[in-house]
This record gives structure tokens, sequence and C-alpha cells, in this order.
């Protein structure tokens, strides 16, 4: 069976570092931190009083009036305002495409956790008496953005939603790139969205002492590869991406970013939040990505690695690239813009995704920020791309993402081949 090509030919985001394309890639060629104090709530009792929060978010503003948002969780939100850039930059036209063949799939790892969490809160306070809200369960399941971008635009084809902690968003994009090249759809809305930074989401990321406690120096405490990294900084948002059959592309002549080349999936195997120290399953994701692609290592330009700034984790995703890519290793741009954006769980792929496409098309690597202090036990004859952007020709670029539970996944893209 002959695949087919799958294109990108839209793209929209909501994030830390901006509430569109323009802002988001402007701010990461600048190197600009999102990170702020909490100010969605009262932060003080926690060990961690800071996150990268989305900044002047007005859901009018992306075409959802306030009746509506009501009935929405916030990470619904973000997907519409995310998926509402995707569509008009992609020039698709709803009323010419077979609204049968185009499909939403979209990541979320934690869903409306916010929406449970006030239920909850109200069912306690108000003396355990069962009144609920009946927009409860709709706006609090994961796979309800996808349902309302369904809705939305008409769409009836493949609709659903992946869960897999951190890695959930690239999951979407590997199934979407399965879908098109299987022939099942012509065009898919995928990517994730996350609205993470609530009460339990920080609580419980600072009981599993994932998250940095770094509150004297919020502003700089995303701190991959250095060695005074102490936990990641939650984020918030959501990234699509439209991705399309390379012949339909063609045929109504609609922009391409680039080419998604091949995409791998694989499991640690060895524990429920830390990663295999000698970073195995990272290695065997990237392994089976480029295979996919039918990639050799010397191909790939740049990587932008899961690097959460976790001790554990950036050590072991580097050994990992060591392993797979031998001496080509030292001659990639290396990246984590987790270092501005903040973590964005299970968003975070799509959101990286887009940093990928820009570094294809503007020759522009984003850099690894806030990095002060050298870690023996990293090699910095890497090149980690340190403090400010770095200009190069990036033909083809990979992204990493891991999740709690050992979930990997990595996908590569490449600069259109006429």
């Amino acid at each position: 069976m002959q695949l087919k090509r799958v294109v990108v030919t839209g793209i929209g985001t909501i994030n830390p570092l901006g509430n569109n394309i323009s802002e988001y890639f402007n701010n990461l060629d600048n190197g600009k931190s999102g990170a702020s104090l909490i100010t969605r709530f009262d932060a003080s009792l926690f060990k961690t009083k800071f996150a990268c929060e989305i900044k002047d978010f007005d859901p009018e503003k992306h075409g959802i009036d306030r009746k509506e948002a009501r009935k929405l969780d916030l990470f619904a939100q973000y997907a519409l305002a995310a998926t509402s850039e995707a569509i008009s930059d992609s020039g698709i036209n709803t009323e010419t495409v077979d609204l049968d063949r185009v499909g939403v799939i979209v990541g979320s790892g934690i869903g409306g956790i916010e929406t449970m969490f006030q239920e909850i809160k109200g069912y306690v306070e108000g003396g355990c008496t069962p009144r609920f809200s009946p927009f409860l369960i709709p706006k609090m399941i994961p796979d309800i953005a996808a349902g309302h971008i369904s809705m939305k635009y008409g769409f009836r084809g493949p609709n659903f939603t992946t869960v897999s902690a951190c890695a959930s968003s690239t999951h979407a994009m590997t199934d979407a790139f399965n879908y098109i090249r299987l022939g099942k759809a012509d065009i898919i809305v995928t990517g994730g969205s996350e609205a993470g930074i609530s009460v339990p989401s920080i609580g419980g990321f600072n009981s599993a002492q994932a998250l940095s406690t770094n509150n004297e120096n919020w502003q700089t405490a995303s701190r991959p590869f250095d060695k005074t990294r102490d936990g990641f900084v939650m984020g918030e948002g959501a990234a699509m991406l439209i991705f399309e059959e390379y012949e339909h592309a063609i045929e109504r002549g609609a922009r391409i970013y680039a080419e998604v080349s091949g995409a791998g999936l694989s499991a640690d195997a060895h524990h429920i939040t830390a990663p295999h120290p000698e970073g195995l399953g990272a290695l065997q994701v990237m392994k089976l990505a480029l295979e996919d692609a039918e990639f050799k290592p010397e191909n790939v330009d740049y990587i932008n690695v899961h690097g959460t700034a976790t001790p554990l984790g950036d050590i072991a995703e580097l050994k990992a690239v060591k392993s797979l890519f031998g001496e080509h290793a030292y001659k990639l741009n290396i990246s984590s813009t987790k270092s501005m954006t903040g973590h964005l769980l299970g968003a975070t792929g799509a959101v990286e995704a887009l940093a990928c496409i820009h570094a294809i098309n503007s020759g522009m690597v984003p850099p690894t920020i806030n990095f002060e202090h050298e870690d023996p036990e990293i090699d910095y004859k890497l090149n980690l791309t340190l403090n400010k952007s770095q200009k190069r020709e990036v033909n083809v670029a990979m992204n990493n993402t891991f999740g709690f539970g050992g979930h990997n996944s990595c996908i590569i893209f490449n600069k259109l081949k006429k």
C-alpha cells in the first residue's frame, strides 16, 4: 500500500509566550520567559507560587461569546481559540471541503480538572448536598475539546482525544498523521490543550516533587540542563495544527509550512514518574521515528527535546541523544523551549511542534534560556542552544515528548521537498 504524504497547512496557538502565532514565534526568537507569580488562585501556602500563565485571555476575542464560555472549561476555550487561528490560517473553506473527511484529534492530559475541583469543593462546602452543575461532566471530560471543535465547524471525520500525560498531543498528532496517510481522512485538526494551573494540579505535582520551588528566582526557574534545575514550571495553553493530505493541499492551493515525515511511540516500562536512567525509552522512540521517516541520524538538524528541567530527566534524554546520533549529536542544535513556555502537560508536544516548524521556516533555532551553571553529568560539547537563539538552516526537526507512566512519543517534520 502506498502511503499518502501529509503536510501542515495551518497553525494556531495560545500559550504563555503569546495569544497568537506571531507573538509566540517572536518571543521564542527573543528568549522571553513566560513565568509569573500565580494569579489564578491564592498560592501563598503552596511550595510553588509561580507558573507560566496565559496573559490577558479574553474568549470573546477568539470567537467564544460569554454565554458559551460559561459552559466550557478553560482548556476547551484554549482549544477553540487555537483552532480558530489555525483554521483561518489554513484557508479551509468549510462550504467546499468534504466535511465527512475532516477529523479532529486533540490531546489533553488532565482535561477539565478545575471544573472537577470547583464542583467537589462546592459539594463539600454545601454540607455534601448533591447539587452538581448539569455541565460538570461535559465541561470536565478530556475529549470535549475535540467535540466542541467538530460541532463548531461541522467536521464529521474521525474525532477523539488521546490521553497519555505529557505525551498526549504528540500521540494525537501521530494518530492524525497515520489516519491521513492511510487514506482515512483528507484533513485533521490536531494538537493539544491544557489548563493545569489550578489548586489540585499544582498541589499534586508539588507532592510528587516534580515542580520547581525556586520562588526566589521564579522568572528564571525553568532551567533545563542547568546544575541548579529543580523541576519543571507549570504552563498552560493550546496549539493546533492542520494536517492535510499533500495532493489535497496542492489542489486547493494551500500554503504548506512543513511535511510530517515520521513518528515513533514507545514505553519506558520502568517507573510511574522517573525516566529510565539510561534513556532507553527515549532512545527507542527517536530510533522508531527516524525509521518511520526513512531518515538517517545525519539528516536531523534540530531536536526540541522534552527537557523539563528535572534532575534525572535531562540527563537520561541527552544520553539517549548521544547513543542514537553518535558524533552527529555534536552537530545538532538541541533546545528545550520549556525554559520559556513552562511545561504545558498534554499540550506541550503541539506547542513544541510549532517551534520545530518555525525553525524550519525561519532558520532560527529557539534557545534554552536561564542557563548559568554547568552540571558535570551533562556534556556541554552538545549544542544546547544556551540562552540565545541561533541561525542555521533546518531541513529536518524532531520533537520529543515523554509522560508520567513512561509514555514516549516523537514526531519529525521536514522542509517540503518539491
